[in-house]
């Protein structure tokens, strides 16, 4: 029989309202090789293939085509809104942003093969990007008009089961009105300028967490022995076909650093605390930097002061990740999720992170742990397999279903989690389990301090106290210490809870740091404690 190749290239979920059937839509498609007068064709003999995506299959065939030359330079996608804007893609153009579409879709908001979207859009690019994006991941794409109802809106999220939802400012308002009643909806995206709280804002997390184009420039900062300079400085970029900026820098000194930000147009940078720390003790206003759009930062938690102090300067916000050797990118603040401050953000959608306590039970928000990534029952891609050689030290990793990071925090109700310090940093004084970055975080908030550290200290009342190494600033080294350390005291009191306050306090030139600028509390610890 004479017919197309039917192919069976999407599962489009459609919803009937009056009985909610859902049945699957097979288009009569064909891909680019196949648009031939080949006699098969012609005969309905074509074999047809196991496995068919139409946007791999057909879009990036097309693209193919055009890099070959194959291809007049007609473009696959043209827009305009009739005020002097316009949109041209080429079909490469549209498999590279689908594709970052696809990302955002899977990596950052978790969706999954066989997951269910609704897409509310009007005619606008995004539209496109959308369909194409969820082609290439399988996501079940449900569409609707803008002009549904709220009971509309209601009945489809309701009888589609769908766990996230794309719209924009005008459909926004009528969601939210109906979403405390859609059990299954998690994520809320919004096409838009602006923000709207409860919604992740889709033209921002356009970008993943280093927020790379091919047009940027990233330069991180990292030694090379560490882990992020792997990811920051060679993998990360360059999937994203993004200039890596190395500067050799064999002293790192603030002017030099300003002075590269100023000269060179890097967009993206990534440093440890110890960096903005040190950055933000400069008068920034004679630095421009015309082309930096976005910071990152991690190695340890970074003060909250330092990021409004940054922010308040250069006008840009610093966004934290937290991850480790062992595992790679753990957690992190990733552009468009509201930022709470003081917070390392929330797990990146390939780990299951929780806090569990010393029998693998998973803590409820709020409680105090250890951090953890379920292992079990299948280990997570990305994560390390084993310590080589050390069988030991692998076992001693795993704790019922999860892999123990060796670092305690909590985690909120929204899923943000909030770093407390290595285990063996925590200070247990008179039965209160103390953070040290909750007094340093307390501490460099006061304009005499640049940076601390806080460790235990032995106390034969108490067991141990809290002692706090402290550099002050320039301004405030020939200052009365005595009476300063009475105000700093005072002070941490004041900004956080008083049985925090450090009842030791020494002031110091300069604190003792890896090479990678993380600052080495043990060292300080074990001096309190007798042993070096």
């Amino acid at each position: 029989m004479k017919t197309l190749l039917k192919l069976q290239i999407l599962k489009s979920l459609w919803i009937s309202k009056s009985s909610c059937r859902l049945f699957h839509k097979q288009p009569r498609l064909l891909a680019p090789e196949l648009f031939s007068h080949d006699e098969s064709i012609k005969q309905g003999e074509q074999q047809v293939p196991e496995y068919f995506n139409f946007a791999s299959d057909v879009l990036d065939k097309w693209s193919q085509m055009e890099k070959d030359g194959r291809r007049s330079s007609n473009p696959a996608f043209w827009w305009v809104n009739g005020r002097g804007n316009e949109v041209r893609w080429s079909f490469e153009e549209l498999g590279f942003h689908s594709r970052k579409v696809a990302n955002v879709l899977s990596d950052i908001c978790g969706l999954q093969k066989g997951d269910r979207v609704m897409l509310i859009l009007p005619r606008i690019p995004e539209w496109w990007l959308v369909n194409v994006a969820c082609m290439r991941t399988g996501i079940v794409l449900i569409v609707g008009t803008t002009q549904l109802t709220a009971k509309d809106i209601l009945y489809r999220l309701q009888a589609s089961k769908a766990t996230c939802i794309i719209t924009n400012d005008i459909v926004a308002s009528t969601v939210d009105a109906v979403a405390s009643d859609c059990q299954f909806l998690k994520t809320k995206l919004i096409v838009s300028e602006g923000r709207r709280d409860g919604w992740l804002n889709f033209n921002e997390l356009y970008k993943y967490w280093l927020d790379l184009t091919p047009e940027d420039m990233m330069w991180c900062l990292s030694d090379t022995g560490w882990i992020i300079a792997s990811l920051g400085s060679v993998l990360d970029p360059w999937v994203f076909g993004s200039c890596v900026f190395v500067h050799s820098l064999p002293h790192v000194e603030s002017t030099t650093l300003l002075n590269t930000l100023s000269r060179f147009p890097i967009t993206t940078i990534f440093g440890a605390p110890t960096l903005f720390r040190m950055l933000v003790q400069h008068d920034l206003t004679s630095y421009k930097f015309m082309s930096l759009q976005h910071c990152v930062s991690g190695g340890e938690q970074l003060n909250p002061e330092v990021i409004e102090q940054w922010k308040r300067k250069t006008g840009l916000t610093i966004y934290e990740i937290y991850g480790q050797t062992e595992t790679g990118l753990v957690c992190s603040v990733f552009k468009g999720m509201k930022i709470k401050p003081g917070s390392m953000g929330k797990a990146v959608p390939l780990y299951d992170v929780q806090i569990i306590d010393e029998n693998a039970n998973v803590l409820p928000p709020g409680q105090e742990g250890e951090i953890a990534i379920r292992i079990k029952p299948k280990r997570p891609l990305g994560l390390f397999s084993k310590y080589i050689d050390n069988p030991e030290k692998t076992a001693s990793s795993e704790r019922g279903n999860f892999f123990v990071t060796g670092d305690r925090g909590t985690m909120d109700e929204d899923g943000y989690f909030w770093f407390l310090g290595r285990s063996d940093d925590v200070i247990n004084s008179s039965g209160y389990r103390i953070g040290p970055f909750e007094v340093e975080n307390a501490l460099i908030e006061h304009p005499a301090v640049v940076e601390s550290a806080a460790v235990s200290s032995p106390d034969p009342l108490r067991g141990e106290v809290v002692k706090a190494f402290v550099v002050l600033s320039p301004a405030f080294s020939s200052c009365d210490l005595e009476k300063l350390t009475l105000e700093l005291q005072e002070h941490v009191k004041k900004v956080t809870a008083p049985y925090k306050y450090p009842r030791k306090m020494e002031f110091v030139q300069q604190l003792p740091k890896t090479i990678t600028g993380k600052i080495k509390r043990n060292e300080l610890r074990n001096k309190e404690w007798g042993q070096m």
